[in-house]
């Protein structure tokens, strides 16, 4: 069996991606606190010895390390064989799913939350600009979950994990009431609360936190 080591901070909602499919898969990972906040990551040193791209998470499975939360995600999926597409049609979404919310979804939220709640003075101009852009994909994936439980179809998969991580955070970190503002989004992230061995990033992640700077109001 696998030995694992996850490198993260518990604010990364790609960290918390790796951990909770490793949770979920019945995997354990000894937890690697980053600090981020502190910069290492993008140190020289750290960049040579862990990440040359500079960046959290890493999975180390049996000494050898691993970057990008995607294709490990796919690959944790088809070596544990859950999480996965069943079918051609089935794999060919969760990859349409997969890519896009890591270029859209996750994309703009991982931003737009580091700024809101993470920054001790962010433009508001900027803050407005990534709202608007979000809020755009989030309507995107309200339709979609309107009309199925998941990103693929009955089933959970590593997009449904992958999508769902930086949503479930605080609203007073995202921003968001979604049982309000985007109910089958919130109802989505009951259906996957509900998980056996489901955990919070909070929960599944411990370490030192970054500091946080509450807002109450992201236009302009």
């Amino acid at each position: 069996m696998p030995t694992y080591r996850l490198h993260y901070f518990p604010e990364s909602g790609n960290s918390y991606k790796l951990a909770l499919m490793l949770t979920l898969c019945g995997q354990r990972f000894e937890p690697i606190w980053t600090d981020f906040g502190g910069g290492v990551t993008r140190t020289l040193e750290w960049r040579k010895a862990v990440n040359e791209m500079g960046e959290i998470p890493v999975l180390e499975e049996d000494g050898v390390r691993f970057t990008q939360t995607a294709p490990i995600l796919l690959k944790l999926a088809e070596r544990y064989r859950q999480f996965g597409g069943k079918t051609a049609e089935q794999k060919f979404e969760l990859l349409r799913w997969l890519f896009w919310d890591n270029h859209k979804l996750t994309g703009y939220m991982a931003t737009y939350r580091y700024l809101r709640a993470f920054t001790p003075s962010a433009d508001p101009h900027v803050l407005a600009h990534f709202r608007k852009r979000f809020d755009d994909f989030l309507s995107i994936l309200e339709q979609h979950l309107e009309r199925q439980a998941f990103a693929i179809g009955d089933q959970p998969s590593i997009a449904d994990i992958s999508m769902m991580a930086y949503l479930h955070y605080p609203a007073d970190e995202t921003g968001y009431d979604f049982a309000t503002s985007h109910p089958a989004v919130s109802a989505w992230l009951g259906r996957m609360a509900k998980l056996p061995g489901w955990k919070s990033a909070y929960d599944l992640l411990p370490g030192k936190r970054l500091k946080h700077y509450a807002r109450e109001a992201d236009s302009i």
